[in-house]
């Protein structure tokens, strides 16, 4: 098991922080991140099955773990839609995969964006959650090698998990990690 220097840092730097901060008597009570859950939902998978392919391998590069498939979960038939098609892909990542997959999105992702200012501070949940999306799924750097097998531009749903109890102590977890919030 290695540490990646997010781990490092919040284990030396952040814990020590939030203590300090919310007075915590319990090391138990400490917010800490959960999980990550990044979704791809495709509306294109309905009408060609080329597009699901391509996005579930662009999420297994970026991640470094296997992806599943979303199904659709009931017929809509405006969206020529069925029960049990494939709709999307889906990956939860979880202790050093999910540390090394933020420590590449604060350092390397988001600064390549076009335009970026920062991330919404609105986006949390109420329950200490945090959600936002990407527009395009190119600008992760193990992209690069496969550029060519993607002729669309893939967006993506991503959902950081924390133990946080408010927005307030989530929101100075994500901070001290060193989050790019407006």
């Amino acid at each position: 098991m290695t540490i990646t220097r997010l781990q490092k840092h919040y284990e030396n730097i952040t814990r020590p922080d939030l203590v300090t901060s919310f007075m915590y008597k319990n090391p138990m009570e400490i917010p800490k991140l959960e999980k990550i859950s990044i979704h791809m939902m495709l509306k294109q998978a309905i009408h060609d099955k080329k597009h699901i392919e391509t996005a579930l391998f662009a999420l297994e590069l970026i991640t470094g773990q296997k992806a599943t498939y979303v199904y659709a979960k009931k017929s809509i038939s405006s969206f020529q839609l069925r029960k049990g098609m494939i709709i999307g892909c889906r990956v939860t990542l979880r202790k050093d995969r999910m540390y090394s997959f933020l420590d590449n999105l604060i350092t390397t992702v988001l600064p390549r964006l076009r335009d970026f200012h920062g991330l919404s501070p609105k986006s949390f949940d109420g329950a200490g959650n945090y959600s936002f999306g990407l527009k395009d799924c190119l600008v992760f750097p193990e992209i690069e090698a496969h550029y060519d097998l993607f002729d669309q531009t893939y967006g993506m749903d991503i959902h950081i998990v924390t133990s946080a109890k408010t927005n307030r102590e989530a929101r100075i977890l994500l901070s001290s990690l060193q989050f790019p919030f407006q």
